[in-house]
């Protein structure tokens, strides 16, 4: 079973002064059901890069929570580490997954712009482009309209909010909704990991 190592987001704790690192249970869950054995990341740069080169893991899921810093958030170490990642990946050739945030951060990589937008948060909307009809969750205050190479724009909403891009060349996907939310899973969500994760070529 290959290793794939996930991100988290970062809580701040004001009364213990403390900045805790955490996820949902379910995201570990969503990662072993794609068939790989899920290992969190802390939310510092230099640990993680030690890790990786450890652990040289089959994929990476950088996963939701925390806007980044330059649009409002509060985790500068996260938007580092994160960052750190997905150079590692470029350069390793290892495949990435982001999801929310996680997508996020991979358009910020490839300069691509994030503008506030309203209802998409606890919502649901049906996809257009090669996903056509599917109904997805919806979590973010944040959303990118218009992306740049070598992203790939592969869905996106009726109001025009991009919800899934990829890259081909350095196997990279991103989906704006929550994979783990979902319960149970969706088998469609299981099947890109699976692809983007797997060897040959990256069919979604």
């Amino acid at each position: 079973m290959g290793v794939v190592l996930y991100t988290q987001r970062v809580e701040v704790v004001e009364s213990y002064e403390e900045r805790r690192d955490c996820a949902d249970q379910k995201i570990a869950e969503f990662i072993c059901a794609c068939g790989f054995l899920p290992v969190p990341l802390p939310n510092i740069r230099e640990i993680v890069v030690k890790i990786f080169r450890e652990l040289k893991p089959s994929g990476i899921v950088l996963t939701g929570g925390n806007s980044l810093v330059k649009y409002g958030g509060n985790a500068p170490e996260r938007d580092e580490m994160e960052w750190e990642l997905i150079k590692l990946s470029i350069k390793n050739e290892i495949p990435v997954y982001g999801f929310c945030r996680g997508m996020q951060v991979v358009l910020d990589y490839f300069n691509c712009d994030l503008e506030e937008i309203p209802g998409h948060v606890i919502a649901k909307h049906k996809l257009r482009g090669i996903w056509e009809g599917e109904e997805v969750n919806s979590f973010h205050n944040q959303a990118c309209m218009q992306v740049k190479e070598p992203l790939q724009k592969l869905a996106w909403t009726e109001d025009g909010i991009v919800e899934a891009v990829a890259c081909k060349k350095y196997r990279i996907l991103g989906t704006m909704w929550h994979p783990e939310r979902n319960q149970p899973f969706r088998q469609e969500d299981i099947a890109r990991v699976k692809a983007v994760f797997g060897k040959g070529e990256m069919r979604l």
